[in-house]
């Protein structure tokens, strides 16, 4: 049984709404975080990267980072200027990506369902990520960005919120650099107990993405919890920030993976090496048609691998899940083996490219030296991500990236 609590957000002013709204904390780094917060003194990422607004010589982590966050937030709330609604109400967060819409529900999740499994997790996280964004919401009392959640639909609450969309104008509504409309609606309070008791009856929630928000958020509570001697379990604090969507409309793209070196090897040991455990092939395909194949681009052409039957094979045999993704498949047979890529979460020789970048990014980095070989896989599904999160597994790391993104600062939550 899953619970959602409305809540009383902290949000802009519909007029600021484009100006504050921000790209997540976590897809840019400093030198990026540091351009987009120039010219614009109400951007959100001035909370959600402090460190943008100090000079470079500040340690990103250090204690002057968080309370430069939280002295940001109280100048934004009078300046752009941020309202708090006085009742707790849910919101509907839409997002519009090349005319495919998805629609969820912004809304506040226990922590509870979270630590006992009702929120099901598919991705391990970094002790120093979480260290970070626990920092930032202690420091600032607040979730400033949230958690992708997504469920198997339900009908009721399916119903009503098409009902909501057809019947009232959103409270924001814009296009943002990258092309992506947002919207957002303040829903019906007379909804609040049709969507609670929905959602009651939900078995598991999944997190899409937001692994380290949520287990900051965790992390937050145990902490609040342990210094209040009057802690209920109604406090703000044991909620944290999410938006919900139905799975069937979402859509997840590759995470690609690009390799600095050929480890030792010529192109031609190269190929050869591979040759055992897949086909090779020249190809203009980009993005492989289907699993088990990889695209795969070297000195100028595209290669298409194709994994041989022995690797099948092999991997039917194993009870993981996780192993017969492609993501295994590539890593298990080819980088860990032959150019000895051993763990792809701190090996500094492998590196992450998200699929809205495209294979003219791989190809980029590749024509410019700065890797040797990259490999364009094909996406996941989200049933997928819903099979291995059921089964308790956890996904191979960047394994999935969700598009579009939800921007930071148009619902936050005070604890």
């Amino acid at each position: 049984m899953a619970v959602i609590r409305p809540f009383k957000a902290l949000r802009p002013q519909k007029d600021v709404a484009q100006k504050v709204a921000s790209v997540p904390y976590d897809v840019v780094n400093r030198e990026e975080a540091k351009q987009l917060v120039d010219g614009n003194d109400l951007t959100f990422l001035r909370i959600g990267r402090a460190e943008a607004t100090l000079d470079d010589s500040v340690d990103a982590y250090s204690p002057e980072v968080y309370a430069k966050a939280k002295e940001n937030l109280d100048l934004l709330k009078q300046k752009a200027p941020l309202i708090q609604d006085e009742t707790p109400r849910f919101y509907l967060y839409q997002l519009i990506m090349d005319g495919r819409k998805q629609t969820g529900i912004a809304a506040t999740f226990s922590v509870d369902d979270y630590e006992n499994n009702v929120i099901l997790k598919h991705e391990n996280t970094r002790k120093e990520k979480e260290d970070d964004r626990t920092n930032h919401i202690i420091t600032t009392s607040a979730q400033t960005g949230p958690v992708f959640l997504t469920y198997k639909g339900v009908d009721k609450i399916n119903e009503a919120v098409e009902n909501v969309l057809n019947r009232q104008g959103p409270e924001y509504d814009f296009t943002s650099e990258d092309g992506i409309t947002h919207k957002i609606w303040l829903l019906p309070e007379e909804l609040n107990s049709l969507i609670v008791d929905e959602i009651k009856n939900v078995k598991s929630l999944y997190i899409a993405d937001g692994h380290h928000r949520a287990a900051s958020a965790w992390r937050a509570r145990n902490e609040k919890r342990d210094n209040n001697p009057d802690h209920k379990g109604d406090e703000e604090y044991n909620f944290f920030l999410c938006v919900l969507f139905p799975a069937e409309q979402l859509k997840i793209l590759a995470y690609n993976r690009v390799v600095h070196d050929l480890n030792g090897m010529n192109k031609e040991e190269f190929l050869n090496s591979i040759n055992d455990k897949f086909s090779v092939e020249k190809t203009t395909e980009k993005e492989p048609a289907k699993t088990k194949t990889f695209s795969m681009y070297l000195d100028g052409e595209w290669y298409k691998l194709s994994a041989r039957d022995s690797v099948i094979a092999s991997n039917s045999l194993s009870d993981n899940i996780g192993e017969k993704l492609d993501v295994s498949i590539l890593q298990n047979f080819l980088l860990n083996p032959i150019l000895n890529i051993d763990d792809p979460r701190t090996n500094k020789r492998i590196d992450f490219v998200g699929g809205i970048r495209g294979t003219k990014e791989l190809e980029k980095l590749v024509d410019s030296g700065k890797t040797s070989v990259a490999f364009s896989l094909h996406p996941l599904s989200v049933n997928d991500l819903i099979n291995i999160s059921d089964a308790g597994e956890k996904m191979p790391p960047k394994s999935t990236w969700f598009e579009p993104k939800l921007r930071d600062g148009l619902v936050v939550h005070l604890i």
